[in-house]
């Protein structure tokens, strides 16, 4: 299969299916999940920086990638996208461009620890810690993921580096560094803000509801911990243990990479620790909420009225940016 985009569609780049690179086949059924993505993920393959821009150069690096994973035991390439120094897209693990094309479902993938469910990750060719990426990978790498953007209703501060989740240098300081133009330049396309969420830090002696907040989603993630509004030796043991799960920098210091791995998007619906967190965050705020951990209407328009205090777009639905606001 090779994608070429609609007619007149210049953010839809053309992208090689498997077959078309010449993939082997999984060495077990791909799962996919019958929801959409939350997010997309920059990485770099870390790799040498090659002057060959050619498809062939291409097709050979993607079949390579895929021998490398499969070797480590994965059932195919981690990555859903792959995009080459020359700007050649394609797919990665199999079924991510149907998928893609759908815009209801994802492929589970193995690019980033505890996100492989919820976040598209691509590949881009090269190690970018002292160089810049070339114009033309660059320019593919706006392209597909304003494709991602719209076929799942992603927004462009929804795109993220590797590092921002996982205790990396991936991808690349200058990669890395370059986010904010991908981001605003993904916005140019689709629409929407590009600014991403801000997130505190917070370490022993904290107090108040910042640090409820985290308790709360410490507990949505399995912990036993008490929610009591203070930072002390309990919540640090409890963060670390979070981290060192989820592959984060182990410091019991709750920072950006802890907040990305916590938050996941909440709507109407959605119940448990995380809902409690929101719904303390507005009832401090004077919303008159119950903090009972389920997610109806009451809570619905108590976040559309506070996301449109903040600036923010007022749909009822606790994304990144969104928790981000209430935790600030």
């Amino acid at each position: 299969m090779r994608y070429a985009g609609p007619a007149g569609a210049a953010a839809e780049p053309p992208i090689s299916g498997c077959d078309h690179w010449g993939a082997r086949p999984p060495s077990r059924p791909v799962t996919v999940h019958s929801a959409r993505p939350h997010k997309v993920i920059v990485h770099h393959t870390d790799s040498p920086n090659v002057q060959d821009g050619s498809q062939a150069h291409a097709f050979a690096l993607a079949r390579s990638i895929q021998d490398s994973h499969l070797g480590r035991g994965w059932i195919d390439s981690g990555q859903h996208f792959t995009i080459s120094r020359g700007g050649h897209v394609m797919e990665g693990r199999h079924h991510s461009l149907e998928t893609l094309l759908g815009g209801a479902a994802t492929v589970e993938s193995a690019h980033t620890t505890a996100q492989n469910t919820v976040a598209i990750g691509i590949e881009n060719e090269g190690t970018y810690d002292t160089v810049q990426p070339p114009s033309a990978l660059y320019a593919s790498l706006v392209d597909l993921c304003a494709t991602i953007c719209t076929r799942y209703g992603l927004r462009a501060y929804q795109i993220y580096g590797h590092r921002d989740f996982n205790d990396t240098d991936c991808p690349g300081d200058l990669l890395y560094a370059r986010l904010p133009r991908l981001r605003a330049d993904v916005a140019a396309r689709i629409g929407g803000s590009a600014v991403a969420p801000v997130w505190p830090t917070l370490t022993v002696g904290a107090t108040g509801e910042r640090v409820r907040s985290l308790q709360y989603l410490l507990r949505q993630h399995g912990s036993a911990l008490p929610v009591n509004g203070t930072y002390g030796s309990v919540t640090a043991n409890a963060v670390r243990a979070f981290q060192g799960a989820v592959k984060a920098g182990l410091d019991g210091v709750a920072g950006p990479q802890t907040w990305n791995q916590l938050v996941a998007p909440l709507a109407t619906g959605s119940s448990g620790e995380a809902v409690r967190a929101v719904q303390s965050q507005l009832a401090a705020r004077g919303a008159g909420l119950r903090v009972d951990g389920a997610f109806g209407p009451a809570t619905r328009s108590a976040v559309a009225a506070f996301q449109a205090g903040a600036s923010l777009p007022a749909d009822g639905v606790v994304d990144a940016r969104t928790w981000g606001a209430l935790v600030a």
